[in-house]
């Protein structure tokens, strides 16, 4: 169900705590994104042939002082992760990962809400094909009928655009017909990730803001599981 007031997080005027789960395919890089976003290494993330993650993880981030002014004032930010399994799934079936993250938002998000769910994909990976929607599949399933306000999707691999020569801009124009559909769908709301020349505190505060501009522009409302 869709909860049109502040979570309980937000009564506490200089401290704000984002709610932030992570969907995406099989070595799309959600780990290592969730692990940037709290600045740890809470998820294990590395290269394998096959599905690395087979149950939902919930990570909490150290407090980030002074973040951003909310009323003159000084705001303390803390994000809480949720890393799920790649869907599909190279051991897992559809129906078993399906039910690990319907339970696992119920469990973490049932009653503060989730302000952001987050579709990792691949930069360098055209986003095409039934496997590409399927993350898609799950995210539309969330309660109520506005997924679409609560849904961004990071770019990860961002710096193999600039390899081949891609604007930010070039890439999304020229992208496929689903991904536009999509991108229309979600009001253009997109992050490009990049590791390439750049510090993981300088990715981590810049996917923030970001993801702090969405959350603001919906009012911190947020998605309830009961």
């Amino acid at each position: 169900m869709l909860c049109l007031c502040f979570p309980t997080a937000m009564t506490d005027p200089n401290k704000v705590i984002i709610n932030v789960a992570l969907f995406g395919m099989t070595q799309s890089g959600k780990s290592s994104a969730g692990n940037i976003l709290l600045g740890s290494t809470d998820f294990h993330s590395s290269f394998a042939p096959c599905s690395v993650t087979t149950r939902c993880s919930l990570g909490r981030s150290c407090h980030l002082h002074s973040f951003m002014r909310r009323g003159g004032r000084e705001v303390t930010l803390q994000v809480q992760v949720l890393d799920t399994p790649g869907y599909p799934h190279s051991r897992l079936s559809k129906k078993h990962v399906k039910q690990e993250v319907k339970e696992a938002l119920a469990h973490h998000f049932g009653q503060e809400g989730l302000h952001l769910a987050l579709l990792v994909q691949r930069a360098d990976v055209p986003f095409c094909g039934q496997e590409v929607t399927d993350p898609v599949q799950m995210i539309q399933e969330l309660p109520g009928h506005a997924w679409m306000n609560y849904t961004a999707i990071l770019f990860t691999h961002a710096e193999k655009i600039e390899e081949a020569g891609f604007t930010e801009d070039k890439y999304v124009h020229e992208a496929s017909d689903t991904l536009i559909t999509l991108l229309n769908s979600i009001q253009h709301k997109y992050i490009f990730q990049y590791k390439k020349g750049k510090s993981l505190n300088e990715q981590r505060m810049k996917i923030l803001e970001r993801i702090m501009e969405f959350i603001k522009k919906n009012c911190y409302q947020v998605l309830t599981f009961k």
